[in-house]
């Protein structure tokens, strides 16, 4: 009797991007559990921003736009990286201290599946923040938004950018912290220096001292709120930047470079576990 072997059906793994988008499912029903931070992941840069705001604010300068209206603008960029950069690296320390990561890396998930995963609740998120904020200083202190279509695009790939380079970023600073406990401190030092170094919270920029212009002129932050801010504010404001003008050209290429140097750092830095 002659035996006929049926042919195996070949069942095709899940693909790089297909993976990351059903964990993005999953972080965001994870997140989405944790009210607390929900509510202080989203609160907390509008609260800055009204109490800076208020703090500093003054009538409508002869540039055209009051104090407050620039930190309105400004602090789009403190949101995204205290969404991207902090919530990030804090959230994955977390994860590789309670054994999640270890867990997962039993699954077909790969590095750069889980990376889009927590891309896209970070892109949700930071989203929701920036309305947010937009809703603040337009309610608060009378910002104006853009009628331009011009001006929403250099939003968009500012978002993009911006949101892209913050996340890899903090990818990267996880590995960093020794716990998830301390991760927060470890992290929270480098972001609020290179919010002070980038003029998010001065205003004038040109106030800061030229040797903390240059050196802010490196790290994406500086360039992040001179690229919001060139959105939100008249172009006339252009007289208290350092350079005069937006620089949006040097601002892409700044931000894109640091999504590549973010995303080389995350792939050499990155871990399962608590040992390498």
């Amino acid at each position: 009797m002659t035996t006929v072997a049926l042919p195996q059906r070949v069942v095709a793994l899940p693909s790089v991007v297909q993976l990351g988008l059903v964990r993005g499912v999953a972080e965001l029903k994870q997140f989405s559990r944790n009210k607390e931070a929900v509510i202080f992941s989203l609160g907390f840069p509008a609260l800055m921003l009204i109490l800076l705001g208020s703090i500093f604010n003054s009538n409508e300068n002869q540039f055209g736009a009051s104090s407050s209206q620039v930190f309105a603008a400004s602090m789009i960029a403190y949101g995204i990286v205290s969404t991207a950069f902090i919530t990030m690296g804090v959230g994955i320390s977390l994860d590789r201290e309670d054994g999640t990561l270890k867990r997962l890396r039993g699954t077909p998930l790969t590095a750069p599946s889980y990376f889009i995963g927590k891309l896209i609740m970070v892109a949700v998120c930071v989203v929701a923040e920036v309305v947010i904020m937009l809703a603040v200083g337009m309610l608060v202190f009378d910002m104006t938004l853009p009628s331009e279509a011009s001006r929403w695009v250099t939003f968009a790939w500012l978002l993009v950018l911006s949101l892209i380079a913050c996340t890899l970023c903090g990818i990267a600073a996880s590995s960093i912290a020794k716990s998830g406990r301390s991760a927060g401190v470890v992290l929270n030092v480098p972001s609020v220096a290179l919010q002070f170094l980038s003029g998010i919270f001065v205003h004038p920029i040109t106030a800061l001292p030229a040797w903390m212009l240059g050196l802010s002129s490196i790290f994406p932050v500086k360039w992040m709120g001179q690229g919001f801010r060139s959105v939100f504010l008249p172009d006339s404001m252009t007289a208290t930047e350092a350079a005069g003008s937006w620089e949006h050209g040097t601002t892409a290429l700044v931000l894109a470079a640091w999504c590549v140097i973010g995303l080389v750092l995350a792939l050499m830095t990155f871990r399962w576990t608590d040992r390498a």
